[in-house]
């Protein structure tokens, strides 16, 4: 007989537990209080920045000669690395051990590749998609039929935005199935910030975090900073993150000849996060779709830099026109329009009370609509559905 004073236990699987921009998975993992959330990785790195007690993680052991099998899959074969015999055993042994009620799988792509243990285990799924997952490789024919075989084996499928709702519908999953869970902002860490417009020639600072990737339209981004930088000579720009980038950008800076003025942070921990967004003014996001088709969810970052007041200046693209609204939370832009970007942020330094409401809009938004409270509700409600669905089933 169950023990009635039992919590159900929503066990999590990522590969690596956990990256360093995966706060915002932490913080679901972490949240929930209905059910003892447990996890199970194949290799844990940040423990200090994401601590989990010990009886809470289970970690898979990696195959023997792995370099090999990943030059193999990799290099000669094209294709993702597949699970070995053994990894799928211990995966589906552990989701046993751990008395599974949910297994949540984090990004349409892990799913895929842990297939072969979904076809297996006879505890309720659920896949949640963040944005690239719905976009990359999706005209392979292999990945859209194991997005399909995906949408069959699992409970319900969580998106973090609407626009990723619709997406995921396109991509054939079941109206039934989807469910939106957007990312859950702690308003405590990033609390509103009541700024004051520096005066005229003052120093504004414009702020960008994210991925140094070429979904987030960093060239754009600075390119727009150029530009402003004309009116405005003592303006900064803090970009906050790293990827693949980098050193390309870092040579766009130079080449446009803002080097002393642009500030390249590389990955800060939520505090320094914090910091940044406190001490700036204008958040900037000029998002875009990606040659490879990644594309945004609602960016972590710009909801952290909303709490704290910061107005927003972004693109119409992904879940970004969910949060932010022209004229009362920032200014929203068609993707790569350099000059629609610097006409939006002119519009903010230069009108001081339309400064203020977007300020507050921005703050007022994240409180209503972002708060980790809401959104842990939303993921402890998609767990206990997807357990009655499976009794019914």
């Amino acid at each position: 007989m169950q023990d009635k004073d039992r919590k159900p236990v929503a066990t999590a699987y990522l590969p690596t537990f956990l990256p360093s921009d995966m706060r915002h998975v932490y913080r679901q993992v972490i949240g929930v209080r209905r059910f003892e959330n447990t996890v199970i990785a194949r290799k844990r790195q940040n423990e200090s920045t994401f601590p989990l007690p010990e009886r809470r993680i289970l970690l898979v052991r990696r195959p023997c000669l792995r370099a090999l099998r990943r030059w193999w899959f990799t290099q000669v074969k094209k294709v993702p690395v597949p699970l070995s015999a053994r990894e799928v055993r211990e995966i589906r042994s552990a989701v046993e051990r751990h008395d599974t009620d949910v297994f949540h799988v984090y990004f349409g792509s892990i799913a895929a590749q842990l297939l072969p243990v979904l076809r297996e285990i006879s505890c309720p799924i659920i896949v949640s998609f963040h944005g690239a997952d719905a976009g990359v490789d999706t005209q392979n024919s292999a990945y859209r039929a194991a997005l399909h075989e995906i949408f069959t084996l699992a409970e319900l499928v969580l998106a973090r935005s609407e626009s990723l709702v619709m997406r995921l519908r396109e991509l054939g999953c079941p109206q039934s199935k989807l469910r939106l869970n957007p990312t859950g902002i702690p308003t405590e860490s990033f609390p509103f910030e009541q700024r004051t417009v520096p005066p005229e020639g003052g120093h504004w600072r414009f702020l960008q975090v994210c991925r140094l990737v070429e979904k987030k339209g960093l060239p754009v981004a600075l390119r727009a900073f150029v530009e402003v930088g004309k009116a405005h000579p003592f303006a900064e720009f803090h970009i906050a993150g790293d990827g693949p980038l980098r050193a390309e950008l870092e040579d766009l800076v130079k080449e446009l000849g803002v080097a002393d003025s642009v500030k390249f942070h590389g990955f800060v921990d939520q505090d320094h996060l914090s910091k940044l967004a406190r001490e700036s003014h204008i958040f900037i996001h000029p998002s875009q779709m990606a040659v490879d088709g990644n594309r945004e969810g609602i960016p972590n970052a710009m909801l952290e830099a909303m709490s704290t007041g910061l107005p927003v200046v972004a693109t119409r693209h992904g879940g970004i026109p969910e949060a932010v609204t022209s004229g009362k939370s920032g200014f929203l832009v068609d993707e790569g329009d350099i000059e629609a970007v610097v006409e939006a942020l002119l519009a903010l330094m230069t009108d001081a009370a339309l400064y203020r409401q977007c300020s507050r809009g921005a703050h007022t938004v994240i409180e209503r609509r972002f708060a980790t409270s809401g959104a842990i509700e939303v993921l402890e409600s998609c767990y206990e559905e997807a357990i009655e669905i499976a009794k019914r089933r």
